[in-house]
């Protein structure tokens, strides 16, 4: 087979097939930010199964957690496909399915409510708002567009994401905040959540803003990022209802096996659980 060899003009034509896949703007990002690493890490040298492995190695020890060099492994094998060399893919990492999660990555709701309280005293009306939105339903920071003036007054919103169109009901409480705070911003029609110069929020922005209140409501920066807020809606929705295949609706995943992802107890939890086993006298 003739070597080949990676240039820009085929990870730009690789960002362009994932946008006609229809593939999220963080997603691309990804995928191409992965392509160009792996690129400089040939640093000239044509693609072979070897160059790979060493690259998978590289990662692997580079101190990044497992799950993460899983992603950055399948976004390779991605474009390796789209440039015909998919026969030079290697396995991603097993990984055993995990029983708990990491405390200090694990938002409580006393967490969440000490975010949006320092917010608010803040004067962050906005950023609480917004907080309270994503939490409440559930929705992903790329779906904070869809909340709109029209969503609040008719009591949902119509997500097209991935491929996929699904109906997000809203609390009531929350679409007369979201009007309220429109009708203060003078926001008539559209999206609900803008940023000074009249934009959608990007996602760095939201993250940004999240992260500094993280003094002021005294909670650590590491469990503080907008995926988090999703999270906790996933456990307190189940909590309430029981009922992981309707969860996998509201979210919009699917296959359940995401789903209860979302639904691992953090390591304290973990623990009183064990402890109420009584197995040790």
């Amino acid at each position: 087979m003739k070597p080949t060899y990676i240039n820009q003009t085929e990870i730009s034509a690789f960002g362009r097939r994932l946008l006609e896949d229809e593939r999220s703007a963080a997603t691309i990002e990804k995928y191409t930010r992965e392509a160009r690493r792996f690129a400089a890490f040939l640093g000239g040298r044509a693609v072979t199964k070897s160059a790979v492995a060493e690259w998978k190695e590289a990662i692997t020890s580079s101190g990044c957690s497992p799950s993460t060099a899983n992603v950055r492994l399948t976004a390779l094998s991605r474009f390796l496909d789209f440039i015909g060399r998919g026969d030079c893919s290697v396995k991603r990492l097993r990984l055993q399915r995990r029983v708990f999660r990491d405390d200090s990555r694990s938002l409580t709701r006393k967490d969440y409510e000490q975010l949006t309280a320092a917010a608010e005293s803040l004067g962050r009306e906005r950023l609480a708002l917004l907080m309270e939105t994503i939490c409440s339903t559930g929705i992903r920071v790329s779906e904070v567009r869809y909340i709109t003036v029209e969503a609040a007054s008719a009591g949902r919103a119509e997500i097209s994401l991935k491929g996929k169109i699904r109906t997000i009901l809203l609390p009531g409480k929350l679409c007369r905040k979201l009007l309220k705070y429109a009708k203060k911003q003078k926001i008539a029609s559209g999206e609900v959540f803008l940023s000074k110069s009249g934009k959608s929020l990007s996602r760095k922005q939201i993250w940004a803003d999240m992260k500094s209140v993280c003094g002021a409501a005294g909670v650590s920066p590491s469990k503080v990022f907008p995926h988090n807020l999703r999270h906790l809606f996933a456990l307190c929705f189940y909590k309430t209802c029981r009922d992981v295949v309707r969860l996998a609706d509201v979210l919009g995943h699917s296959s359940i096996d995401t789903t209860r992802i979302y639904l691992i107890s953090s390591g304290r939890e973990h623990v009183r659980t064990l402890e109420r086993l009584g197995l040790v006298s």
